[in-house]
C-alpha cells in the first residue's frame, strides 16, 4: 500500500471519529469504547500495511 494512501486512510478515520465524537451525543463510557475499538482497528491495519501482521485471513479467534 503507498505511503500517501496510507495517510489518507489515517486521516479519513480520524476526521470520522473525530465527527462521531464531537456531533453525536451519547455517554462518556460509550464514547471511551468507541474510541479503544477504532484506535485498535486502525493499528492492525497499519501493521498489516507494513507486513508486520500475518494475514488477516489465517487468524482465527477462538478454538
Amino acid at each position: 500500500m503507498p505511503l500517501i494512501q496510507l495517510v489518507v486512510v489515517l486521516v479519513v478515520f480520524g476526521v470520522l471519529l473525530w465527527a462521531i465524537n464531537t456531533y453525536i451525543p451519547m455517554d462518556g463510557n460509550i464514547k471511551k469504547i468507541l474510541n479503544v475499538v477504532v484506535i485498535l482497528v486502525v493499528v492492525l491495519f497499519v501493521l498489516g500495511a507494513f507486513g508486520l501482521l500475518g494475514p488477516m485471513s489465517m487468524m482465527r479467534i477462538g478454538g
